[in-house]
């Protein structure tokens, strides 16, 4: 965490320039989550306050994502780096990955740091992502999915399949796996970073309203993400026992 806050300061120029080339050095996993592109109740902030409240969130919640990976999980590694994935094409679009050497990663692209309207969306979005880590779901849907690509490819093998249909069989395995826990992993990592922006010093309830301006994926069979007012409902909930409500 120590190196990336060297590189924070310097945003502001990079959200001016349009610099090419990401930061970040690991090519990421799935995207975790992924906000749209910024149309809410609410207009999106100037690029000078956008890049200024990123720095500012970044440096505080260092040590509350750090303390409570080694408070919850301290075998997964605890010493984050928060990076910018400064390619102008991307999304809006925040995620949990680790680089080669397994170090935690959490990045942000410029349209989601332009699309955040207050430093509680970003907390809230940076606590939720470095939940993802602290409860070990990338390993757990790693697993699931290899789990899904033995069980439909031994099936199609036994049935009598081609390599290629053997190979779509555990393609298709491989998906159903990882995506069988996702909408789970989705609402616990609400919940947990819930806890970490609250313990930062930063309005969870206020941070969630993103959600507002997220499509709603619904319910939807195999979907990777839940309900929106499942999710804020979950929020909500954290809050109350945080409050003592």
């Amino acid at each position: 965490m120590r190196k990336i806050l060297a590189v924070l300061p310097v945003l502001a120029v990079v959200l001016l320039v349009g610099c090419v080339g990401p930061v970040r050095d690991p090519a990421p996993e799935p995207p975790i989550l992924a906000p749209s592109a910024g149309f809410g109740l609410s207009e999106p902030l100037g690029v000078e306050s956008a890049a200024g409240n990123f720095v500012s969130v970044a440096s505080t919640m260092e040590a509350v994502v750090e303390r409570e990976c080694y408070l919850r999980n301290p075998q997964v590694g605890c010493d984050f780096q928060i990076v910018v994935d400064d390619r102008p094409d991307q999304p809006a679009n925040a995620f949990q990955t680790l680089d080669r050497a397994g170090r935690p990663v959490i990045a942000f692209t410029l349209a989601m740091i332009a699309d955040a309207r207050n430093p509680d969306e970003l907390a809230f979005i940076m606590g939720h992502e470095a939940a993802h880590h602290i409860l070990g779901h990338i390993p757990k849907s790693r697993e699931q999915a290899m789990v899904g690509a033995l069980l439909l490819g031994t099936i199609a093998s036994l049935g009598g399949g081609s390599a290629a249909s053997v190979q779509a069989a555990q393609q298709v395995g491989a998906t159903v796996g990882a995506r069988r826990f996702s909408k789970g992993f989705e609402l616990e990592a609400d919940q947990l970073g819930t806890v970490i922006a609250w313990d930062a010093g930063y309005d969870p309830e206020r941070g969630a309203r993103f959600f507002d301006r997220l499509d709603d994926p619904g319910n939807s069979f195999l979907g990777t993400h839940p309900p929106n007012a499942d999710r804020k409902a979950v929020v909500q909930a954290t809050l109350a026992g945080l409050r003592g409500v």
